[in-house]
């Protein structure tokens, strides 16, 4: 036999071994699925549970079959490994690193959506209970933060940038009108200045 028969023989049978390990863990899953389906029926399992069982098992057999297929095809499992877990290593940091700006802009859709609160509302983000929170009339909701711009009796107003996640994990107590406490401060600001104003003179 001529080096180029056998090693196109060669080639061949390493092609079939790992389709071979592809078609075994095909059918491999699909006999999961069906034991995992009745195991479930039979013992009265939450649904949900079976569907949650079923995609763990078909990706672990996933992955221990393309290691394999790799592995017949001349690429080592552990290179293979080793590249995949730094991709996933980065990946959670990357991740980790977004998180709070992704929530904020998904935060930002649902206030946007849902509208708990509007544009102008006077509202106020309780911490926990009858303790008093952040309070402010809204004015601006951005991506990342909502705007409340405070209201004080010495007539310096302040604004407040409160992520947007913040809502959904406290309570917000909305006003459709001025309430007593911004009108007050208002009205003590608005004397104040009328007085450095009357000094001034």
């Amino acid at each position: 036999m001529s080096p180029t028969i056998a090693q196109g023989a060669y080639i061949a049978m390493k092609l079939g071994e790992a389709l071979a390990i592809l078609v075994g863990a095909w059918l491999l899953t699909t006999l999961l699925r069906q034991l995992v389906r009745r195991v479930c029926v039979r013992y009265d399992i939450a649904p949900a549970f079976a569907l949650g069982l079923r995609r763990v098992l078909s990706t672990l057999i996933y992955i221990v079959a393309l290691l394999l297929f790799l592995n017949r095809l001349g690429i080592s499992g552990s290179v293979v490994w080793t590249t995949l877990t730094g991709f996933v290593a980065v990946g959670a940091v990357a991740f980790f690193a977004a998180w709070s700006v992704l929530s904020n802009i998904f935060c930002a859709l649902l206030i946007l959506i849902t509208r708990p609160f509007r544009l102008y509302d006077y509202i106020e983000v309780l911490e926990n209970g009858d303790k008093p929170g952040l309070k402010g009339r809204v004015v601006d909701i951005n991506f990342i933060y909502t705007s409340l711009q405070e209201i004080h009796a010495d007539s310096e107003d302040t604004v407040l940038q409160v992520p947007n996640s913040q809502f959904f994990q406290r309570t917000t107590r909305r006003w459709r009108q001025e309430p007593a406490w911004a009108r007050t401060a208002r009205e003590q600001a608005q004397a104040s200045a009328d007085w450095q104003d009357a000094s001034g003179r």
